[in-house]
């Protein structure tokens, strides 16, 4: 599966911002999905995960109350909704499929990982 984030971009702290990943070449629904971001000098970490079914979904401690993952297997798309933006969000955004097709629940460790779309920056001033 190809995947094709965006959404990215410059918002003041306090902002919102709502990220995309389309996917291609295979029907989402087959895979669990999550994003992961990565800020400069730092290692790449989970955001939040969601099942096939949209019926499970996790989050990082430190996005909690804020972000919201969802899924629209019909448009073959996943989302980040986040709200209340602060300048430690600031990284580049990845989605990823999980490496093993019909999956059950959601998963947060990167080495479930194996199919990364490009990245989509995040910037956030303060």
């Amino acid at each position: 599966v190809q995947l094709q984030a965006s959404g990215g971009g410059l918002v003041q702290a306090g902002g919102s911002l709502r990220l995309s990943c389309a996917a291609s070449g295979r029907t989402l629904w087959m895979y669990g999905m999550a994003w992961f971001r990565q800020a400069p000098g730092k290692e790449r970490e989970s955001v939040a995960a969601i099942s096939r079914s949209a019926s499970g979904t996790s989050y990082a401690d430190s996005v909690k109350g804020r972000f919201t993952i969802s899924r629209d297997n019909a448009k073959n798309t996943v989302y980040l909704q986040m709200n209340s933006l602060k300048p430690e969000d600031t990284a580049v955004y990845y989605c990823a499929a999980r490496r093993t097709i019909l999956s059950v629940g959601e998963s947060m460790e990167v080495v479930d990982y194996d199919n990364w779309g490009s990245g989509t920056l995040v910037t956030v001033s303060s």
